[in-house]
């Protein structure tokens, strides 16, 4: 019976990456040469979390958010263009008297669609700002003092624009928290901007876009994530990097509990959509910066040495340093 158990796990972990793997090509059809950048907003979505891509303008991140949509089957897209006028209700919707029928009834605002792309999150007002914070933590909203569920799968793609600073509001720490991963998905490189402009000569490419997953199909990739192996081993180096966050002199406030939690999850979704059954070191080590990077509070000190070294390179020597502080382990049996 064991056995049995474990290979009906096997085949259904082998459904899954074949499941991954043909969502992440569909997704390359559009987005060109950002192969780690994509698989990373995958493992997201497999797990669960929400992305905060911070880029310039025209670097593909509405493309991405709308290709995805378009590769589920079912799947509805929104669009929140965040300026300071921005009300929450413009967010989640809100009650309109109806005088036909005499009574409020609910008007759905953009939050109730699959994939919501909120654009410039900084400029919107931090009452605005909040009225995501149920919506990303919770998978819900409460207007009025009516709750209502949000739909399934429910992702969250919010981007800042790292050079206009003008006229922004920062994104507190616990809005920042509730994003699994926060990355970017840069400029392409010259052969593949060239193949990019010959490719939309005669339109964008988004146009022949069509699903190849189904809900019941990415139901079952997101409890394969559930099913990929992870050493306890891992599991407590992945607990010793949390906690080295909060001994980094240049950290005022680490990582929490849940930078654990979601360094764990989506190590194991990253390992699905690379084709393994199992979580390896460099899963973990390749996701310390996009996953834990955002949770940190710096110093003043350390707010002092971004502006002069890069936040890159600044968090770069935090990762290093709790590198030391928490190696990772070397047993023999990792691939």
């Amino acid at each position: 019976m064991a056995g049995s158990t474990r290979q009906h796990a096997a085949g259904d972990l082998e459904r899954a990456q074949a499941t991954a793997a043909r969502l992440l090509a569909n997704l390359e059809t559009v987005v060109v040469g950002k192969h780690d950048e994509l698989a990373l907003v995958l493992a997201a979505l497999m797990s669960g979390g929400h992305v905060l891509l911070e880029d310039v303008p025209g670097t593909a991140k509405t493309i991405l958010a709308r290709a995805i949509a378009q590769s589920l089957n079912g799947a509805t897209f929104a669009r929140i263009q965040c300026t300071p006028d921005l009300q929450p209700t413009d967010v989640t919707g809100l009650s309109i008297y109806n005088q036909q029928m005499r009574e409020f009834e609910f008007r759905p605002g953009p939050v109730f669609a699959t994939i919501v792309l909120v654009d410039e999150i900084n400029r919107a007002m931090p009452r605005t700002q909040s009225a995501l914070l149920e919506a990303m933590a919770e998978r819900q909203v409460t207007i009025d003092g009516v709750t209502r569920a949000l739909p399934e799968p429910f992702l969250v793609i919010a981007t800042e624009n790292p050079i206009d600073q003008e006229g922004t509001f920062p994104l507190p720490e616990a809005q920042l928290d509730r994003f699994a991963l926060r990355s970017s998905l840069g400029y392409p490189a010259r052969d593949e901007e060239v193949a990019i402009v010959v490719a939309q000569r005669h339109g964008h490419p988004l146009a022949g876009v069509g699903p190849v997953v189904d809900a019941t199909e990415l139901a079952a990739l997101r409890a394969a994530v559930e099913d990929v192996y992870v050493d306890d081993l891992i599991v407590g180096w992945i607990v010793d990097l949390v906690r080295a966050t909060r001994e980094v002199a240049a950290v005022a406030l680490g990582a929490s509990v849940r930078g654990s939690l979601t360094l764990e999850r989506t190590a194991r979704a990253r390992a699905l959509v690379d084709g393994r059954d199992h979580v390896v070191p460099g899963d973990v080590g390749d996701l310390f910066l996009p996953v834990l990077g955002h949770r940190l509070l710096p110093t003043s000190a350390y707010a002092a040495e971004t502006r002069a070294i890069g936040r890159d390179a600044a968090l770069a020597r935090i990762k290093a340093r709790c590198l030391e502080l928490a190696p990772p382990p070397a047993p023999d049996w990792v691939e």
